[in-house]
């Protein structure tokens, strides 16, 4: 037998994968800071305050293990976790779920922000609190759990988000890290043929990467059994792979509780760590939803509460519209029509009734409205674009009405206008009452709230068309509600602005409405325009 040692190297390149969201190194590069995990108590209350956890950025590699310590600290307490994140590695999600599973944790959409933290770093260091939870509060408008950050959301036990936050999906990338291996290998010659008798790595050196938006069939499977692990529908995988991995498919509220991935929504008074009330929870306890999470929810059941056409807001009551003034109206004073209360298909035609009776009389309209039937928005501000009437938001309180019903039947003329007060501090225009302020010409705001309306990606046709019809270029709006920085339910006023919402803006000092000189003004008064005759009569004021 003849025997002989032959050395040789050998190079071999291999690919390693890695599932991720989005394209990992470009989140390394930007985007939200790796996941970190807070403590946080309440402070909108005084007693048995409800305590959560506080989860906002990117899930790395490293977040499971992070996610474990935090369990471990809260022991056997059942507390919520607040989500707020674009999303990260998908095998870490994997973990992450199961872990808020094993522990019976509840999940919610929504951003924390933390007491004595200046607004523009709402997580800052120096508030978070050492030994014992970190004072703060929740939001929910433009709160966002997006890519990897749904999987996660999905272990909770109860899975909770307003209509005003943004789940959103899209495909899975896999990332192959090119690493070439160099190789000792002693070979030994036996009987004329080549055996190989040790091998030993010499060194690796990476060779590039690639991706792939594929889901192979081993991918498929996992995605597939852990969305049945945690009572999701495998709808989700459709909505995952029809948006390419730089997009977002928003997942509109009820569909997101009709597969499963919520099992309730919370309502406008309801916040993001508030824990899902027990059977047995007293009137007075901190928590949402007084139904069992399990309860089953069609579709259908929740269609009306989650379109913006019919919002589920504070309920106040149908708008009505009131001709005020406030002022001696035979010297100076201050008149304008009062729009107040939620948007109904009745809507409109109150405000034609109004107008018919001022008979072309052009006094702005002072709006405050939590919004409500976006076709209404639309048929009142083609009914204030026609009148060429200012449009403005604003706080009217008629005299001797309690602050829990500022415009009580009883304190309203029987004939001709009512008089009251309006102010700008602490009004409010929200979501589609703002279809209706940007009718105006002009249309101004003070110290007031402009909220958002997001409408349903069905009704994107119509909705921007309506601003086209305005004069309002709808492109920046768009991309500012698809962004992922918006953070609150309300934008300034300097935004308004520049998205053409507003076109003007009331000084300081000044109130919404117009201030108009009587026949017995003095010469030294400079008001914009004399008022006609006389104030309007009786069948101009409408409830």
């Amino acid at each position: 037998m003849f025997s002989l040692v032959i050395l040789g190297f050998l190079l071999l390149s291999l690919s390693i994968g890695a599932a991720t969201s989005q394209a990992a190194e470009q989140k390394k590069q930007k985007g939200q800071p790796p996941m970190r995990f807070i403590l946080v108590r309440s402070l909108l209350c005084m007693d048995d305050c409800p305590e959560w956890i506080s989860a906002e950025g990117r899930i790395t590699s490293d977040t499971p293990a992070q996610l474990k310590k935090i369990l471990k600290t809260i022991g056997n307490r059942k507390m919520p976790i607040v989500f707020l994140s674009e999303g990260g590695e998908v095998d870490a999600a994997y973990a992450m779920g199961r872990m808020i599973r094993k522990a019976g944790l509840e999940t919610a959409v929504g951003g924390t922000r933390l007491k004595d933290c200046p607004e523009d770093d709402m997580r800052c260091d120096a508030a978070i609190a050492k030994n014992e939870p970190t004072l703060g509060d929740t939001y929910s408008y433009g709160a966002y759990c997006f890519s990897a950050c749904p999987l996660v959301f999905a272990g909770g036990t109860s899975r909770v988000a307003s209509q005003w936050a943004f789940i959103g999906v899209h495909q899975i990338t896999t990332i192959y890290s090119k690493v070439r291996v160099s190789y000792r290998i002693e070979y030994k010659m036996v009987n004329g043929k080549k055996t190989e008798i040790s091998r030993k790595e010499m060194g690796r050196k990476s060779a590039g990467s690639s991706s792939s938006t594929k889901l192979g069939k081993k991918a498929t499977a996992a995605l597939t059994a852990y969305l049945k692990e945690m009572g999701v529908s495998a709808d989700l995988i459709g909505l995952m792979m029809s948006a390419t991995p730089d997009r977002i498919n928003i997942v509109p509220a009820a569909d997101a509780l009709e597969i499963g991935l919520t099992t309730d929504m919370l309502a406008y008074n309801e916040w993001p760590g508030m824990p899902l009330c027990a059977p047995d929870a007293a009137a007075e306890a901190v928590c949402h939803s007084r139904a069992a999470a399990e309860t089953p929810v069609s579709k259908a059941s929740v269609q009306a509460a989650v379109a913006v056409t019919n919002e589920t807001l504070p309920k106040t009551r149908p708008m009505d519209f009131l001709l005020m003034y406030h002022g001696n109206c035979q010297d100076e004073c201050t008149q304008w029509i009062s729009g107040d209360g939620d948007i109904t298909p009745d809507t409109p035609a109150r405000l034609e009734a109004i107008l018919k009776a001022l008979g072309g009389r052009k006094l702005p309209v002072v709006l405050q409205s939590y919004g409500g039937d976006m076709d209404a928005a639309f048929a009142m501000g083609r009914i204030i674009r026609a009148a060429g009437l200012e449009t403005s938001i604003g706080r009217t309180r008629l005299p001797n009405c309690p602050t829990l019903d500022p415009r009580c039947k009883a304190s309203i003329a029987k004939s001709g206008a009512t008089e009251g007060e309006v102010s700008a501090g602490g009004a409010y225009c929200l979501s589609t009452c703002t279809l209706v302020l940007i009718s105006g010409t002009p249309r101004l705001v003070g110290y007031s709230d402009i909220g958002l309306v997001r409408p349903a990606k069905a009704e994107y046709p119509k909705f921007f068309a309506y601003f086209d019809e305005m004069g309002v270029n709808a492109e920046p709006y768009k991309t500012m509600m698809l962004a992922t920085s918006i953070e609150q339910k309300t934008i300034p006023r300097s935004q308004a602005l520049e998205l053409g919402i507003v076109n003007g803006i009331i000084p300081y000092g000044d109130e919404p409405g117009s201030r108009l000189c009587g026949p017995d003004a003095k010469e030294s008064l400079r008001c914009p325009r004399k008022a006609e005759a006389e104030i309007v009569p009786a069948a101009a004021s409408l409830n």
